[in-house]
């Protein structure tokens, strides 16, 4: 954590509420605690020496709010773990530094001239590049648009299987049939849900449909090539019902949609912006103007000092520069809460950017009202970038201290003794009622069309969330092959916040946030299910809340190599970006 600094080492414990606005701060096995504790008292195996941290300040020397450079992703030393970690770390900073003079204006580095905006896809799913400039106001939308390989919106089956969802053309028009127990092909006229959750289908005549399940739960149709299953969702009395294109209905867990919408415990909801920097964007131009890499049709994402200079040359005939071309391409992905919902501001890292609005007489289906310009208040970042030896991107992601309790993990303390620490939902959270016992990650509402709808039984409200797989680990799976388990794994994770924490000086708003891992593959090589390593179970609360499992074990779950797979099987192509693709050149 780069957060709450360390007060008392006997107690060897932090407590992970932001210092006003999320409850006291406590030592170690205070009963009066709030929320969470996250250990002080980490295995260090992975840490930033002093020295080091020093130089990542523009200064030469931490300073409050102090300027940060990028980690020179070309001289990405490229050894597991820490150096990956490292270099989230300090990715995270610079970005969220406050922007000097040489990028142009702009509040924070990720603000600057240096970064462009990317739109939200028009009716042709293209997207656009929209330029920082002076009182540059962006547009957010309430969709985090989790999709997967085949660029469709993700859900999850009761088996903890990924499901990519295809809607009919017309779904008032559509004819619904499935396959009965008797695998014959009956119309559903009507849909209830029972006490436990599952959706009930009935036939014209009223009857009860027997429906025959894809083997008990397990997709049996997959879309080529072995991507994941793809399934129809249909509204029966407007609840969701999902088959298979044999028929079968696919059981999926209650509260799952696609084009989930999230909102927060005190109202709000929350929006979503992807930026890109600048070597990112000639890059792109200038492989889809055929003046990088022409003719090659599996282009990937600079890694080399020979990459970077062919987009720098490039860039320099159109008349532009980069101040730090040494971070390679950068793509961000970031969740905000609006503002004024927030009862300490100063904890968190703000903009000011254009919402929409919606009429929210109704408890179930809110309609847009138009837009309003308001400052909003970080609350999720991905952190992604190419460097040496890595074109499938490193993937990071931090937090807010006060977002979301952890479920069980744990960890090797300093004196190597395993230690777990409990599920706790006591406290303040944003994004989970205090003293929750769940259920956890399960959607109230999602876009339909341009409104607002509930998922039934629920209507338009918060959700209770928790962060499953706190550390990017499975309990009872490896996440990588250099830790024998998840708690060494998590030791890492836990010490270089730590490290960072009792480094960082006090009042910096950047110690509010967190790393909570960073995936990567073996080599480099196109992501498969056997090569994701580092923190390989990794999810965000804002932006995966309703992909993250059903616990903190293997089963179900996704990792962001899961959706970000490449075109080409042997190697990793720009395909691992989603928006890559779809994004317009500069000019």
């Amino acid at each position: 954590m780069f957060g709450l600094r360390r007060h008392d080492r006997k107690f060897r414990a932090r407590w992970l509420a932001a210092t006003v606005t999320f409850g006291v701060i406590a030592t170690a096995g205070s009963p009066s605690a709030s929320a969470q504790t996250i250990p002080s008292d980490p295995s260090p195996t992975c840490t930033v020496p002093t020295a080091v941290f020093a130089t990542w300040f523009q200064s030469g020397t931490p300073g409050l709010n102090g300027v940060v450079n990028p980690a020179n992703s070309v001289a990405f030393p490229n050894t597991p773990n820490c150096s990956f970690y490292q270099w989230a770390a300090q990715m995270f900073l610079w970005l969220t530094s406050p922007a000097p003079s040489v990028y142009g204006g702009g509040g924070r580095i990720l603000d600057s001239a240096s970064f462009f905006d990317v739109s939200t896809p028009d009716a042709s799913g293209n997207r656009t590049l929209l330029a920082h400039t002076p009182n540059f106001i962006r547009v957010l939308g309430v969709r985090a648009a989790q999709v997967g390989p085949g660029g469709l919106p993700v859900i999850f089956d009761r088996n903890g299987n990924m499901l990519e969802v295809e809607r009919p053309q017309s779904v008032a028009a559509a004819q619904i049939r499935i396959r009965n127990a008797a695998g014959a092909l009956v119309d559903v006229a009507h849909a209830e849900r029972n006490e436990r959750g599952m959706v009930l289908l009935r036939d014209r005549a009223g009857a009860m449909i027997a429906p025959r399940h894809a083997l008990a739960g397990r997709p049996i149709f997959r879309a080529p090539p072995a991507g994941p299953t793809r399934v129809q969702q249909f509204l029966v009395d407007n609840l969701p019902i999902f088959i298979d294109p044999f028929g079968n209905v696919v059981e999926v867990e209650q509260g799952q949609a696609d084009g989930s919408v999230l909102q927060a415990q005190n109202g709000s909801l929350i929006y979503y912006a992807i930026m890109v920097n600048d070597v990112y964007a000639y890059f792109l131009t200038g492989l889809k103007d055929s003046q990088i890499q022409p003719g090659n049709p599996n282009a990937q994402f600079p890694t080399t000092q020979s990459d970077l200079n062919a987009i720098t040359t490039f860039a320099a005939g159109h008349g532009a520069s980069f101040v730090d071309s040494d971070a390679l391409a950068v793509e961000i992905k970031t969740s905000w809460i609006e503002a004024s919902s927030l009862p300490n501001l100063s904890n968190y890292i703000t903009i000011t950017a254009t919402v929409p609005t919606y009429n929210t007489s109704s408890g179930t289906n809110w309609v847009p009202t138009g837009q309003k310009t308001t400052q909003l208040a970080l609350v999720g970042m991905h952190v992604v970038g190419s460097t040496a030896g890595h074109p499938e991107l490193i993937w990071a992601t931090f937090e807010h201290a006060g977002n979301a309790p952890n479920a069980t993990f744990q960890y090797v303390n300093s004196g190597g003794t395993l230690t777990t620490v409990p599920q706790s939902t006591a406290g303040t959270w944003l994004f989970s009622a205090g003293n929750s016992a769940g259920p956890f990650n399960m959607a109230h509402m999602a876009e339909s069309g341009a409104d607002i709808a509930a998922i039934p039984p629920f209507t338009i409200s918060p959700s209770d969330t928790i962060r499953w797989k706190a550390w990017g680990a499975a309990a009872n799976l490896s996440p990588n092959p250099i830790d024998g388990n998840a708690a060494a794994s998590n030791t890492e994770i836990i010490a270089i916040n730590d490290s960072i924490a009792g480094m960082m000086p006090a009042g910096d708003v950047r110690t509010n946030y967190f790393m909570t891992g960073a995936t990567w593959t073996i080599g480099g090589f196109a992501p498969d299910s056997s090569n994701q390593v580092g923190t390989s179970r990794l999810a965000n609360t804002t932006m995966e809340t309703y992909q993250q499992g059903v616990d903190n074990s293997a089963t179900g779950g996704s990792n962001c190599f899961s959706c970000h797979t490449s075109s080409n099987p042997s190697i990793a192509t720009t395909g691992v970006s989603h928006v890559f693709g779809a994004i317009k050149p500069l000019f």
